[in-house]
């Protein structure tokens, strides 16, 4: 066999192509060394043993390569893929990544799974043009760190396209940003503290304006009690010294010995409950007499409710408390007058009950051994100077029994003033006293008129309500014009609030209130030619008056009288 017809020889079609792979490889270093000689490259990638390796070239462009690897910005140019395909050592140093770890791979890797729509975004408007924005990156540590990007496309139309992109680290931006607004609030803040000493300054200065024209003593205190001002009257009247500081202890010894005790524990009070309090005391003056002052202290409080302060102040009140004294002792008089006439009635009505009691019987003696003489002296055996004596002595007897049945009765008034007030049906109690005073209502071709629709019952005692209606209505038709029928109205309603009217009127022979006349006193008769006993008015006022009520009168001489009992609902 021939020896061209060796199996391991090459065969033409694989000359053919070992020969167009050494064209192609041939044409790829021919471009790179053109573009090495015209500057379009200024780094190379090199694979070695150890990871692939970066060859930086030095061109006439170099001072401008320096300037941006000396940047405090990190820079980094990009392929339309996101290949990195030059980063400075800024940006290596802000993503904590090797230099060399970062050319040749994807950007992609240092955005945050969050901000990677926002960073495709970002990559989109560059392209189109320019686009800033703020994300943070995603370092090779795994922490975040905040930068704020700009991105710029690079390149003629001969030469291919870059994505610039400029990463500027704002953490210390926002560092600052954070301390600044500290600064700013601190600032505010001592701003508004000393505006608030400036109000405070100006508030202290006018309260001690106002507080110099008060005319009284007027002090202030911290909230624990500490003195704090004193005004010019306190020197004023007591003479201290305007020199001597006003601190703790400073006015006590101005306080009255006795009086100083009891100040010193309400005004511990005082402080321990934040509460005012008043206190009355004695202090003495510059001329050496201790003078009765009324001590007012209030605590002050701010908006929010805290004690701000203390202020107190002093009132003269000498001559008011010598008064209450006089009053008082002006008091204790009427009270042993007011008992001592408590016992002088008690002992009128025991002399009553036993001049009403004890009288009876020689009365009733007297009054026996008259009947007796008249029927053993008949009358046609009589002189004629013994009848008139024998009637004198009946009349003084009757005038003697009309006064004991009166101190009697006047005895029971005071004791029925006690008896409890019930509702009393009126009509029927009217009707009542109108048959008891029937004799004398038709002695007088009388008429009664009754209108109480308005107050059908009564509160009152029905003893003492009959005694008022009884007494009334019989000086009504006893002391009726003789030259007319006697007319009378009984009217009861409602009155000033709280109380009712019951009211008599008559057309009778009326009284002339000109006149000082004591109408309601006891035994004051104003018609003498009408028998009486004069207790009736007295006894109307008494019951009223022990009632609450009152007793009003209107009257005309010769025309009529109105009598109105006030008494309670």
């Amino acid at each position: 066999m021939r020896a061209d017809s060796d199996p391991t020889s090459p065969t033409p079609a694989q000359l053919a192509r070992e020969n167009e792979e050494l064209r192609q490889q041939l044409f790829e270093a021919e471009e790179l060394l053109t573009a090495i000689r015209t500057g379009s490259i200024d780094a190379l990638a090199v694979q070695g043993p150890e990871g692939p390796r970066i060859f930086t070239l030095e061109g006439a462009d170099q001072s401008y390569r320096t300037l941006i690897e000396q940047m405090n910005e990190g820079a980094l140019l990009l392929s339309p893929d996101a290949t990195v395909l030059y980063c400075n050592a800024c940006l290596a140093g802000l993503l904590e990544a090797p230099l060399e770890t970062m050319m040749g791979n994807s950007f992609s890797q240092f955005v945050p799974a969050d901000f990677r729509e926002y960073w495709h975004q970002l990559v989109a408007n560059g392209w189109a043009g320019k686009s800033k924005g703020e994300m943070p990156l995603l370092t090779a540590g795994g922490r975040l760190r905040p930068v704020a990007l700009a991105l710029n496309v690079l390149g003629s139309a001969a030469e291919a396209p870059v994505l610039a992109v400029i990463a500027t680290d704002v953490s210390a931006r926002r560092e600052i940003s954070v301390i600044r607004a500290r600064v700013m609030a601190q600032n505010a803040l001592l701003e508004l503290q000393q505006q608030e000493l400036r109000v405070q300054a100006q508030a202290a200065a006018e309260t001690s304006r106002i507080l110099e024209g008060i005319p009284h003593v007027t002090w202030t205190a911290d909230p624990q009690g500490l003195p704090t001002y004193l005004n010019r009257h306190w020197y004023d009247y007591t003479g201290q010294p305007p020199a001597v500081r006003f601190a703790p202890g400073s006015t006590l010894s101005y306080l009255h010995p006795d009086d100083l005790p009891s100040v010193l524990q309400s005004w511990r009070e005082a402080i321990a409950n934040g509460q005012g309090i008043e206190v009355e005391c004695r202090i003495l003056s510059a001329q050496g007499h201790y003078r009765w002052m009324l001590g007012r202290i209030r605590p002050s409080r701010n908006e929010a409710g805290e004690l701000v302060q203390w202020i107190g102040t002093y009132t003269d009140m000498h001559d008011q408390k010598l008064a209450l004294a006089r009053v008082e002792e002006t008091r204790q008089e009427l009270r042993d007058n007011n008992a001592q006439l408590i016992r002088i009635n008690a002992d009128l009505d025991n002399f009553i009950y036993t001049a009403s009691h004890d009288l009876r019987s020689p009365i009733t003696n007297i009054e026996g051994l008259l009947e007796t003489l008249n029927q053993e002296l008949p009358a046609e055996q009589r002189p004629d100077a013994v009848e008139p004596v024998l009637r004198m002595m009946q009349d003084s007897v009757d005038r003697f029994k009309r006064t004991i049945e009166n101190l009697t009765d006047i005895s029971k008034l005071q004791k029925d003033s006690s008896l409890p007030r019930t509702p009393v049906a009126l009509a029927p109690l009217i009707e009542d006293v109108r048959l008891d005073l029937q004799p004398l209502i038709q002695t007088a071709e009388g008429e009664l008129e009754v209108a109480i629709e308005e107050c059908a019952t009564v509160v009152l005692a029905e003893k003492n309500l009959r005694s008022i209606v009884y007494n009334l209505l019989s000086n009504a038709f006893k002391y009726h014009h003789p030259a007319r029928p006697a007319r009378v109205r009984l009217h009861c309603g409602p009155a000033e609030p709280g109380f009712i009217a019951l009211q008599v009127h008559d057309n009778g022979l009326g009284l002339d209130l000109r006149e000082d006349r004591q109408l309601f006193t006891m035994f004051q008769r104003l018609h003498d030619h009408v028998e009486g006993s004069g207790i009736g008015l007295y006894m109307v006022k008494k019951i009223a008056e022990n009632a609450g009520g009152r007793v009003a009168v209107e009257s005309r001489l010769g025309e009529g009288s109105v009598f109105t009992v006030f008494l309670p609902e």
